[in-house]
């Protein structure tokens, strides 16, 4: 009889607010098996979503990178061959130090983003860049609207404990689809409902959460914020404000009500298309309702209007002064809840204000010269990439794929499988997933911070 395979323990390395505590069955030193959600987290509780669980296909999967590879066809080719670690990366540092030479060292540009979101294998690059006075880089692409909006309206990166959704009476699910995409939300709105709570969503189609929903509203995309604007209408007109939870600990209550007086729900319905008998509706739960939570995503942040939108959602459990019970208020994200010191990590102590800092969001521009980006500094003619593939996330893919083609760029690229981006490399370089090296993660959507230890070897060559 097959002995029952060792136990260890880790955490999910995606970019996903859960962060998910993991189980992980290790069948020898080179190989796991299944992998389960570990319940000493009680936010995730043991569940993990079926990308997670099935992860020993691509750990062991056959197409991984195995060893450096020299490119030698044309860039996009996939004409490469194999190299020594040695030989790698002493071309890629004569190739930088030649760069460096011609431009000086802000035409060299490190760029990654969140393949894993481990402190170390995800941030440490930025201790060489740091360390070499190379080009800095504003570090999202997707997060600054969504932030800034909730920050507007809460004062700072936190919000209830988003286990206390189990307790809520009322579950508003906001800008995000967590059936299909987050399921621990749905573990505990699953028990809110079990106890007796009404769910929630608005969302611009009819997903896997609208069906589980109470309630749907469906606005067209960017007109969030007029929905919060029409329901805290309804809100101060019916009396369910809470004005001596606003004069306490809000700012400006007077000029708030003041600013909605005109914003009705038939205002609302010719910007959203809600039916005004659907937001009266959604208005008179909340309002009834003291121990509304509100489960806000990032999905209606990601335009223009993504800001406004945040901001004014997240006011409405202000004006009713739900965040005074549990089980009421809001949560988007928790990362003002941590500080963390990551001057070894990131080499912060070496870190030079002046050098100049382009946003990864506009590398296709950056690669093509457009100034409004480079300033008055060098091109980039050199790149260092990690953790991301930009040849197929980064916006405006006509601009990012001309300046990867260029003839005068030279790019070396870590990764586990031969993406788009790496076809594009003079130098790949192997690199190991999340059970093959040692790192630390927070969860942006709970309040653990989680080691995750090395579980089995890399394959090949593979290096962190």
């Amino acid at each position: 009889m097959n002995a029952k395979p060792e136990i260890r323990y880790s955490a999910c390395p995606h970019d996903c607010p859960s962060t998910c505590a993991l189980e992980v069955e290790k069948l020898d030193a080179w190989t796991i098996g299944r992998v389960r959600g570990a319940r000493d987290n009680a936010y995730t509780a043991g569940v993990v979503c079926g990308k997670v669980a099935r992860y020993a296909e691509r750990i062991h999967h056959p197409d991984r990178l195995l060893y450096p590879r020299r490119r030698l066809g044309d860039k996009g080719s996939d004409d490469f061959m194999p190299i020594s670690w040695d030989d790698a990366l002493d071309e890629v540092s004569e190739a930088l130090l030649k760069a460096e030479q011609r431009y000086g060292s802000e035409t060299v540009w490190p760029y990654y983003y969140a393949g894993t979101m481990g402190f170390v294998m995800r941030d440490g690059i930025n201790r060489l860049r740091h360390a070499k006075k190379y080009s800095g880089m504003y570090a999202t692409i997707c997060v600054t609207s969504a932030w800034n909006g909730f920050i507007a309206g809460t004062g700072q990166l936190a919000g209830a404990d988003p286990r206390e959704m189990a307790k809520a009476d009322c579950l508003v699910i906001w800008g995000t689809n967590p059936v299909n995409t987050q399921i621990n939300v749905m573990t505990h709105a699953s028990k809110a409902r079990r106890a007796g709570a009404k769910i929630i969503h608005i969302d611009t189609y009819r997903n896997g959460t609208a069906e589980q929903a109470d309630l749907f509203l469906c606005v067209r995309p960017g007109t969030d914020g007029a929905l919060a604007c029409a329901v805290m209408h309804v809100l101060f007109r019916d009396g369910h404000a809470n004005r001596e939870y606003l004069e306490k600990y809000t700012d400006c209550p007077d000029e708030l009500e003041a600013h909605l007086l005109d914003k009705t729900p038939a205002w609302a319905e010719a910007i959203t298309g809600v039916a005004v008998a659907d937001i009266e509706t959604f208005a008179k739960l909340v309002g009834e309702t003291p121990k509304t939570f509100f489960r806000l995503g990032y999905g209606f942040s990601r335009q223009r209007n993504g800001v406004v939108n945040m901001h004014a959602a997240s006011c409405i459990p202000a004006v009713t002064g739900a965040w005074l019970h549990e089980g009421g208020g809001a949560f988007h994200n928790n990362g003002a809840i941590y500080h963390f010191n990551k001057t070894m990590i990131e080499g912060l102590d070496v870190l030079d204000h002046s050098v100049r800092v382009l946003d990864q969001s506009r590398i296709g521009p950056v690669l093509t010269g457009d100034r409004r980006d480079l300033g008055d500094g060098p091109p980039v003619t050199a790149l260092f990439i990690q953790n991301t593939n930009p040849m197929r996330v980064a916006p405006d893919h006509n601009l990012v794929r001309q300046g990867f083609a260029r003839d005068d760029l030279f790019t070396c690229v870590h990764e586990q499988f031969m993406t788009e981006t790496a076809k594009q490399a003079d130098i790949v370089l192997p690199a190991t997933m999340f059970l093959e090296h040692d790192d630390v993660y927070h969860g942006g959507g709970h309040q653990y911070i989680t080691l995750g230890p090395k579980v089995v070897e890399g394959p090949g060559e593979c290096r962190s």
